[in-house]
């Protein structure tokens, strides 16, 4: 692990490996502890830099709303730091926000990007009601929203044959401060639509979805990616694609990682 100070508050990294340089973002009551089955594999020919997201992990809070474009600027101050010019982002779930950001901050930045149960459209009204009861309700009873949170992101079929991963990821999930949670709420709450990204961007991008995912709507997230060179792929279970399709998983960002 290893940390720098972006305006006076510390962010926590890993920094793995040689070569093209490979950003990893995790999501929402997450930590960068969300890819250690990944990293091995990436780091044998990419140089993978894993960043705590502000208000989660190790890395502080910067204040009582963590826009994405705060989270981008973060993000590119690490990598301003290390000295990296173009990088590949995988950001899963709001990572995927984040990663949408920064290429919209910093499209000379990126040489690729993966969205890994994520999407590039803004919250709907009924998703920013669903936001503001989630604040209201992790400020009443912090551990059981954070318990039944994490539930909900894997689809029902795995629930049992996971129970113990599920589990793990809760346990992390509660090492989120308060204030990290509501933050992001507030900043995922008001993010852009980067759509139009998906369409124009120079660079590869691959959208990676669960047609079970609980937190996304598979048919609708189908609908960014018409008439755009974005590459697919799906997987039959939730939103924990990392956990649940693991094994597939690693085999799709692999090889994504080679051609670019």
């Amino acid at each position: 692990m290893k940390s720098i100070l972006y305006k006076n508050t510390k962010i926590n990294y890993t920094d793995t490996g040689k070569g093209t340089a490979v950003v990893l973002l995790h999501g929402f009551l997450e930590n960068l502890g969300m890819w250690n089955a990944f990293v091995n594999e990436f780091s044998k020919k990419n140089r993978i830099i894993a960043i705590d997201l502000l208000g989660h992990g190790e890395t502080e809070c910067l204040g009582y709303i963590h826009t994405m474009e705060d989270q981008a600027d973060m993000v590119h101050h690490v990598l301003y730091e290390l000295k990296i010019r173009k990088a590949v982002l995988i950001g899963h779930s709001m990572g995927g926000y984040v990663a949408l950001a920064f290429a919209e901050l910093y499209p000379d930045n990126v040489k690729g990007l993966v969205l890994l149960n994520s999407t590039s459209r803004a919250d709907s009204e009924e998703r920013k009601l669903n936001r503001d009861r989630a604040i209201a309700a992790v400020k009443q009873n912090y551990t059981a929203f954070v318990r039944m949170s994490i539930a909900n992101l894997f689809s029902e079929d795995n629930r049992e044959r996971l129970a113990d991963k599920i589990e793990a990821v809760r346990n992390e999930a509660l090492k989120t401060p308060l204030q990290g949670i509501v933050a992001a709420l507030e900043g995922m709450k008001i993010r852009k639509d980067r759509e139009v990204l998906l369409h124009f961007s120079p660079y590869p991008i691959l959208l990676i979805l669960g047609k079970k995912d609980g937190v996304l709507n598979f048919e609708d997230s189908l609908e960014q990616i018409e008439n755009t060179k974005v590459e697919l792929v799906s997987f039959p279970d939730g939103h924990m694609s990392h956990i649940e399709n693991e094994v597939e998983l690693k085999t799709v960002l692999v090889n994504f990682l080679k051609k670019i």
